[in-house]
């Protein structure tokens, strides 16, 4: 997916649709050496905002959007989300 980044906006273009999200939060893992970025479109599922996290180059504000299907990402990035939601809930 291709995206530019502006402010605390994020617009993605996938199959030839753009759409603007909301950017919540960004994240580097010294483990993967990757950054992560989570953005919303405020949609609702289950009565939980969806979230969408992304891993991306924070040096190209124009680039590419990288899917994560490792599942060891995936659970590291679950592990963040849980840690988020506990201290906003504080």
């Amino acid at each position: 997916m291709e995206f530019v980044m502006e402010q605390d906006k994020i617009k993605v273009e996938k199959d030839g649709e753009t759409k603007e999200y909301d950017v919540l939060f960004t994240f580097d893992c010294e483990d993967t050496l990757k950054s992560y970025i989570g953005y919303t479109d405020h949609s609702m599922k289950n009565g939980r905002k969806n979230i969408f996290v992304s891993a991306f180059d924070p040096f190209n504000v124009e680039g590419i959007l990288e899917d994560i299907t490792d599942p060891k990402e995936l659970d590291m990035i679950n592990d963040v989300l849980m840690k988020i939601d506990e201290e906003a809930n504080r």
